[in-house]
């Protein structure tokens, strides 16, 4: 296991975060770079720490800690975003009020769709930021491995190539390994709907559906997500094949650690949505991304069987049960015609 940073406390009582070991892995570029994450959760502390490990100074801000936002980005290079999708608008709200340089970086890594708006996190920071870079950091990075120092591997997506290759460098270590795309919108959506899917995998191994359901079930969960993906503007099917599509899915679906699947899994055991998420100890922001997909499903006019029969499901219309029945008595077909719009 690698050795946790050290802990100094900054001017806003925040914890700075720097390598503890001068023979630690670290950057390629020799500049160091003033980094602000915003979320003191389990994912912000753990990103934090990933960077500290190349010796660049981190300020975590906390809403929750009562620290001041003004003073915790004043000095940064980047300003990383891990709050819950909650509270990305207000956030961003609170941001604009500032003075901020164009150059600098904005990284989200909060995977969700906002409710009033239907858009993602990236959406929000670049319509707020337009002369900004807007990086998407996805991929399988279950937050509490990341803690006990566990190798990883990340995607950090953008249209900016240079702004994407300045994160990587920031970010890559012996612990993680990160690729950039240049698919910010596939990158997001294909972390954040991975997490509706996600739920419904806890719903088969809650009810003890066995191997095969639970392999045909991801199998044809993945081009659903293709489907919404692309056509809410990802511009790579291939994204979706890779580390934020194909390889988030399954670890969010193979983990008893994400809490997505804690609430398929809390459900099918025969427990009240509300029950389950007062024990999970974190947002599980699949909940939300179900009812925002059904929004824009059926505005769109989407199919999405999987992610609908999850969205009955969280609003106690249908059992575990009879969502599983809902999808295996659906109209036979040939399992190509879902990607025949996107090959």
């Amino acid at each position: 296991m690698l050795a946790s940073p050290d802990l100094s406390t900054t001017a806003t009582g925040s914890p700075n975060l720097s390598s503890p070991d001068p023979n630690a892995s670290t950057s390629a570029a020799s500049e160091q770079l003033n980094l602000a994450v915003l979320g003191g959760g389990a994912w912000g502390s753990a990103l934090a720490y990933l960077a500290g490990l190349n010796a660049h100074p981190v300020t975590i801000w906390s809403r929750r800690n009562g620290d001041d936002l003004a003073t915790s980005v004043s000095q940064a290079d980047v300003i990383l975003s891990a709050i819950s999708m909650k509270g990305v608008a207000d956030v961003v709200q609170q941001l604009q009020q500032f003075t901020i340089p164009e150059d600098v970086i904005f990284v989200t890594a909060t995977k969700g769709l906002d409710p009033q708006t239907t858009r993602t996190p990236s959406q929000i920071f670049a319509t707020a930021f337009p002369n900004n870079p807007v990086i998407v950091l996805s991929g399988p990075n279950l937050s509490k491995e990341i803690d006990q120092g566990l190798p990883a591997a990340t995607v950090l997506a953008s249209t900016d190539q240079a702004a994407a290759e300045t994160l990587q460098q920031m970010f890559a270590s012996e612990q993680l390994r990160v690729y950039t795309s240049a698919d910010p919108i596939g990158a997001e959506l294909g972390g954040t709907l991975k997490n509706v899917i996600a739920i419904a995998v806890g719903v088969c191994d809650g009810l003890k559906l066995g191997t095969n359901a639970k392999s045909a079930l991801i199998t044809r969960a993945l081009p659903e997500v293709i489907r919404i993906g692309m056509h809410l503007g990802a511009t790579e099917v291939e994204t979706f094949y890779g580390l934020s599509g194909l390889g988030d899915m399954l670890a969010t679906c193979s983990s008893s650690l994400s809490r997505n699947y804690r609430v398929g899994y809390g459900l099918a055991q025969g427990q009240s949505l509300e029950q389950v998420l007062e024990t999970l100890g974190g947002t599980a922001e699949g909940v939300n991304t179900a009812h925002v997909l059904m929004k824009i499903a059926n505005r769109e006019g989407i199919p999405v069987p999987i992610s609908r029969q999850v969205e009955r499901l969280l609003r106690g219309r249908i059992t575990p049960v009879e969502a599983v029945e809902a999808l295996m008595e659906r109209d036979l077909k040939p399992e190509a015609c879902d990607l025949d719009d996107y090959e």
